[in-house]
């Protein structure tokens, strides 16, 4: 506590010396990126074996892991029943292994009983919270039938599973967390209402899926909307035996990656032909190759500006739909303003360029494939008006006039067939009327005394401090009285087996200052390595885990680092994954 309010008061004595200068000063905003964090969730009850038989959204999960950048993308994964059954945390991509072994924890999910919706979402916004980077564009991808079917043996209501959820998505709309909806209705049993309304609360979009088939369209289609791409449709292929030439356009040089997928049920044969003419060996350095059950990924690094042709070998008779989608890592920038404030009736110029990594692209042809228009919106009215924008070897221009209005605000969208980009909105004020100089404040006096702000900002500071250590000397008592209050919720898992036990819940109030979770664990002899993992009491009802063994520990999906200690708060879950023993420790901290 000491140290916490020893920086509030470092922070408000920086405020105060230096209000003048704070308010001279404008936060520009930061420009968007194109990468994504991505938590993919999934119901795994024993209902989902109806709506999804032949377990096709392992399937559409997988693409969308493959069709994820090379260049840092992050992606996570929960299977969930009536509670959360298996998590894999969110991991930032760097390898074609990183993605294999998100497929491969997909691959793992087993089947459970029953389903509680409200699990799978509040899992993956506290992950976000836990884990979110300035930079990345989270969102969820929830693929359910969306019906609750709770443990009759457990405590839990329908009403109150169903206010968890609003929490949950509650939650996701504050921190402006877009969920993504995939209704899975296979046997006609989907609860549109609900996904629906999860994703239109959250400004994410519901999708209906009443065969296999459809599964890795749609998650091409979120890929694509969330980051701002268009799908590029290019052929359907009915396979003959032989190959096909299928011509693929990459139009300039700022493609970060192409990715070509087809979707087929049947095997396929895939060959490249670079723009020279030479083909490309698949894989290599700059080629990637993936296969599933349902589709093929094929993924070009940095592709060469011009015609490829792809050469597409299938079954006969078997129906091969191709797609692409490319990936930039581009960003839409306004010019700043030739001034901060205009007056009514006075002529604005506004310019926007492509920025990459915070500088200007030198490929400046891809502005002649795109159309630019301006949107500006009268804050007062509520009015839009759209103005088309001139196209030029810099980036895009035009002007419009304003009205009488105090505020206005202004945003770019630029678009072609593969993508699109918009400006980060700018407000603009008008001046409406000038002061005149009779309503001028009198200057004031040469003999006048200048404000005291020094005594002021001394007794301030005083005052601060004597608080401070007012503070400081009654936390300190308090942490001398300090105790455990609520429970943990602990259940073992056998990860040879995948057995778990039942669980256990343990009252911590018997407990005062400290005790080791081998104490909680009933000193279980296997477990002997969990003496060296501590919990102390924290002010607000909380805990502090310390942990000074060799596990490792996640919270919310994230390996934490606790050897100095680490804070736990009401409702937190963690897991301890073991090293003496191939064995994991559930646990969630309740009241």
């Amino acid at each position: 506590m000491g140290k916490k309010w020893i920086s509030s008061f470092i922070v408000i004595t920086f405020l105060l010396c230096n209000i003048h200068f704070l308010h001279a000063q404008a936060a520009s905003p930061l420009a968007p990126s194109s990468r994504m964090e991505a938590m993919l969730v999934v119901d795994v009850s024993n209902s989902m074996k109806s709506s999804d038989p032949n377990n096709i959204s392992n399937e559409a999960m997988k693409m969308f892991i493959d069709m994820a950048s090379l260049q840092g993308d992050k992606i996570g994964a929960i299977a969930y029943s009536d509670a959360v059954m298996r998590e894999k945390a969110l991991m930032k991509i760097q390898s074609t292994q990183d993605k294999q072994d998100v497929k491969d924890f997909i691959d793992s999910i087993g089947k459970y009983t029953y389903t509680d919706l409200s699990t799978g979402v509040a899992e993956a916004v506290k992950v976000l919270e836990s884990s979110h980077e300035q930079g990345y564009f989270p969102l969820v991808v929830l693929l359910a039938d969306g019906n609750n079917e709770l443990d009759p043996q457990k405590s839990k209501t329908i009403d109150q599973a169903e206010d968890d959820l609003n929490q949950a998505v509650s939650a996701a709309k504050a921190n402006g967390y877009p969920i993504y909806t995939i209704g899975l209705n296979a046997d006609g049993k989907l609860n549109k209402d609900v996904l629906n309304n999860i994703a239109a609360s959250t400004n994410g979009e519901f999708f209906e899926a009443r065969s296999a088939d459809q599964l890795p369209g749609i998650l091409s289609e979120i890929f694509a909307n969330h980051l701002k791409l268009k799908i590029v449709p290019i052929s359907h292929v009915v396979g003959n035996g032989d190959f096909q030439d299928i011509k693929l356009n990459v139009p300039n040089e700022n493609v970060l990656e192409a990715n070509i997928s087809l979707i087929s049920s049947q095997p396929v044969e895939v060959k490249l032909i670079d723009p020279s003419g030479k083909e490309v060996s698949i894989p290599s350095d700059q080629v990637y190759l993936s296969h599933s059950k349902t589709y093929s990924m094929v993924k070009l690094l940095k592709p060469d500006q011009g015609d490829w042709t792809l050469k597409v070998k299938g079954v006969p008779e078997e129906q091969i739909d191709i797609n692409l989608i490319f990936n930039y890592d581009l960003q839409l920038m306004l010019s700043p303003l030739a001034k901060q404030t205009y007056k009514a009736g006075e002529t604005v110029t506004i310019a926007a360029g492509f920025e990459d990594n915070g500088k200007a692209i030198a490929d400046t042809s891809i502005y002649q494939s795109m159309k630019a228009t301006l949107f500006v919106k009268d804050l007062e009215k509520g009015t839009t008006e759209d103005i088309r924008l001139a196209v030029g070897d810099q980036g895009f221009t035009g002007q419009f006039k304003l009205g009488n209005s105090e505020k206005y605000e202004v945003v770019v969208k630029a678009e072609d067939k593969s993508f699109f980009r918009e400006t980060v909105p700018q407000t603009i004020t008008v001046q409406k009327n000038e002061q005149s100089p009779a309503a001028a404040k009198p200057a004031p006096s040469s003999d006048a005394k200048p404000f005291p702000w020094l005594y002021l900002i001394a007794g301030i500071i005083g005052v601060l401090l004597l608080g401070v250590l007012v503070l400081f000397l009654i936390g300190k008592w308090k942490e001398t009285k300090r105790g455990f209050s609520g429970q943990l919720v602990v259940e073992i898992k056998n990860e040879d087996t995948g057995e778990r036990s039942n669980p256990q819940y343990k009252k911590l109030k018997s407990f005062s200052k400290r005790f080791q979770l081998h104490q909680l664990l009933g000193l279980h002899p296997n477990l002997t390595e969990t003496n060296q993992i501590i919990f102390k009491p924290l002010a607000g009802d909380g805990l502090l885990i310390i942990n000074h063994s060799n596990a490792t520990i996640e919270k919310g999906g994230r390996t934490i680092d606790a050897k100095k200690g680490h804070p736990i708060k009401r409702n937190d879950r963690l897991r301890i994954v073991l090293k003496q023993v191939n064995k994991s420790i559930y646990m969630e901290y309740i009241n």
